[in-house]
């Protein structure tokens, strides 16, 4: 039974890699422009369905396909971006109306990926991704090991980016405040397509990962975004180390629950976590403590 544990708790772990992949995006978005991308989930189940294509059609390995899979999603982070930057509503109407038009962009990008795919659940035929791997007594798989690295390093990297780089202080200066950031010179729409740009980076990576080491369907960019948007909130905004530890807490929860009880509780444990933390704690598990007060 220990070794059983012992083996959920690592595979929960690779999972949580993923997910904060999948949560990295969303969270840049919302810290910079206070808006929660509704088709975020689109986007990385566009990349993931990408890739399958180039895999089927062109015999492209999943990996190789990111490249020509970064221009398409990022092409469409960016037109997302255009439609939002289009709303000049007063007021905190903004965020609604962004709210509503993200998520009709979610809805026009899964009945175009439901035209063009259909509804049949793909996976990779990839064979090197699926080999099994043992770490000591532990088993997994490569493609599990591989994006995990990968999420790590972006995570690492998104965060230098923001701390040390002058346009990653530009993107935390317009998250705190918009028009004194105006006043320093710092130009807003610059730093928010960037950051849409680079969430459609995020998104891309994310989307191979899922078709690397799981089944892509047309109904799972929702759930991809409610899973983001769950890790965001746990992290409390603004915290990309946070990010990380709360899609790690997410994975490895699920792994648990779907170990000791069922998978079909799998999905209810991380929206009992997220409830708990918005009584609990509303900034977050790594918000800053004047927030919590």
């Amino acid at each position: 039974m220990t070794e059983l544990i012992l083996q959920a708790i690592y595979s929960g772990l690779l999972a949580g890699g993923v997910y904060a992949l999948l949560s990295l995006g969303l969270a840049l978005i919302f810290g910079t422009m206070r808006i929660i991308n509704l088709a975020h989930g689109e986007l990385v189940l566009l990349a993931a369905y990408f890739a399958y294509t180039l895999e089927t059609r062109a015999g492209f390995h999943p990996l190789a396909a990111i490249p020509l899979a970064l221009l398409l999603v990022c092409a469409c982070s960016l037109a997302v971006y255009f439609l939002v930057s289009r709303i000049r509503v007063q007021g905190g109407q903004r965020e609604l109306h962004t709210l509503m038009l993200t998520f009709a962009i979610g809805i026009i990008l899964t009945n175009t990926i439901l035209l063009i795919w259909s509804a049949d659940v793909r996976a990779t035929a990839t064979q090197g991704l699926q080999v099994p791997l043992q770490v000591g007594v532990f088993y997994s798989m490569w493609s599990e090991i591989i994006f995990f690295g990968i999420s790590l390093v972006l995570v690492a990297g998104l965060w230098w980016w923001l701390s040390r780089s002058w346009y990653g202080r530009a993107v935390r200066a317009v998250s705190s405040n918009r028009e004194a950031a105006k006043l320093m010179g710092i130009n807003p729409h610059r730093t928010e397509w960037i950051s849409f740009l680079i969430a459609g980076v995020l998104a891309t990576f994310a989307g191979v990962a899922i078709y690397s080491s799981g089944v892509i369907f047309p109904s799972l960019g929702h759930a991809l975004t409610i899973k983001a948007f769950i890790i965001s909130v746990l992290a409390g905004v603004g915290s990309i180390p946070g990010i990380l530890a709360a899609a790690l807490l997410i994975g490895v929860t699920e792994a648990l629950t779907v170990t000791l009880f069922s998978s079909a509780l799998q999905e209810m444990t991380g929206m009992v976590l997220f409830l708990l933390v918005l009584f609990v704690l509303p900034n977050g598990l790594f918000g800053a403590a004047a927030r919590r007060g």
